[in-house]
Parts: C-alpha cells; structure tokens; sequence
C-alpha cells in the first residue's frame, strides 16, 4: 500500500484494503531493527512518563470508556506492552473484571494501579501469551506494535486469548523509539501504519476483518502523515470463534 494523498483517512485505509495472498514482511529487512542488542537492556530502568501527547492520551482514555463497556459481565483485559499506566478510565474497576497488564520493567509495573495483576515479560524474545485459551475478552495495545518484531505470532496469541467474540484493539501514534521500531515502520507514513497493523490480523487467519478510527483531536494530515502532535489511531479487530 503506498498512502501518500491527502484525501483518505485512517478508516478508510482497511476498508478498501487490499491484502497480498502471501505474508509480505522479511524478517531480515522489515521486522529487523537499528539496535537489535537485548531488549531487556534497553527497557532495564523504568521510565514513569507518557510516550505521547497529553491529549492523545486522553483521546485513547476517552476511547476505552466508550469501547469497555458495551461488554457484558464485567470483561476481562490484558493490556499488552504495559508499563506505569495502562490509559483506562478512572473508573474501569466499575465495569471490568481481571484486568493484567504485561510489559518489559517490573518498577513501571508494579505501579500501575489501573490493573490487578502483572506479567514481565519480553515477547520479542518469546512471543508466547503465558495465559489459558479465551482468557480475555479485550486485549489492548497502546503504541507499542511498532517494537514488536514478531507481530504475526503475536496477533495469532492475541486471538489464542481471545474469549468468543472478544476484541483487540491497538493504538498507534506517530512516535517512537527509532532505534527500536522495526524498519517497516521507519519506512512508512501513519496512513501505511494503519495498513501494516491491519494486515498483521489479517494474516493469522483468526480475525474478522479489521477496521481503524482515529481517535486523536484536530486531524491534519500530509501524504499520508498526521501533522497533528496528539495523533491517535486505533486499529482493531474482532477475534473469529
């Protein structure tokens, strides 16, 4: 996909996708990253700020509280790539049940007050979700599927954990760590981001068809580039059980 006009938008990008047969990413190329020294390094000292703008934050916030409950007997979410903070409302304990984060630093982990248990774990180093089969019935990811070098196993574990009917629903901005993106995403804009996640659900095979809203306030955008600093998308996609 090449989104360089100014006229389509985050939605439109997966409904009118059009998706190769075969899984298109190299490993060596598209899934490799600028500094592939251990993760674990890298994420070693704990880092209790936001990656994005305060009003992206807000934005996705303001999302989940419009997205969590419209599910039944209180759903259980796993928050993916977690740290200090998940961006649930204030009030998810309300109407959400298990809520598990799972991230990189323990210190940021043990933190987050928005979820009664944690995971720490390095899912580039294993991919695997160390939870039973249809645990959960959401399973977030707040702009950290660009660091992920395993994102095809990753989503099919995502769908693996997936009650029936339940969702996945993952946020992009335009930051990053650019040592550690894959390079598929330094050699792409927004638009072809939204692209590229919709298709990592696309190929497991496990998934309805994704769908993508952008969230984030005041869009602007430049050949397939937000030029708006609170940029916020959401990819998503409902598990096919």
């Amino acid at each position: 996909m090449k989104a360089k006009g100014n006229s389509m938008t985050v939605q439109d990008v997966l409904a009118t996708a059009q998706f190769p047969s075969l899984w298109p990413y190299s490993t060596t190329t598209d899934l490799s990253r600028q500094d592939e020294s251990i993760d674990q390094n890298f994420y070693s000292s704990p880092r209790f700020c936001f990656h994005v703008d305060d009003q992206a934050v807000a934005a996705l916030t303001n999302y989940y509280s419009k997205e969590f409950p419209k599910y039944n007997n209180k759903p259980a979410i796993l928050d993916l790539c977690a740290s200090h903070v998940s961006h649930f409302p204030q009030d998810v304990a309300d109407y959400t049940g298990r809520r598990v984060a799972l991230g990189m630093n323990k210190e940021e982990l043990e933190q987050n007050k928005q979820v009664d248990e944690f995971v720490v774990k390095d899912l580039n180093k294993d991919p695997t979700l160390p939870f039973e089969d249809n645990s959960f019935d959401i399973v977030t990811n707040a702009v950290s599927i660009d660091y992920l070098t395993n994102p095809l196993e990753i989503c099919q574990e995502v769908a693996r954990v997936l009650k029936p009917g339940g969702c996945a629903m993952f946020a992009l901005s335009n930051r990053c760590f650019p040592t550690k993106a894959v390079n598929l995403w330094l050699k792409t804009n927004d638009l072809e981001h939204v692209y590229a996640v919709g298709s990592y659900f696309h190929y497991t095979k496990m998934f309805q068809p994704p769908t993508a809203i952008e969230v984030g306030p005041n869009p602007i955008w430049v050949l397939g580039q937000s030029q708006n600093i609170a940029y916020l998308s959401v990819v998503r996609a409902t598990v096919d059980k």
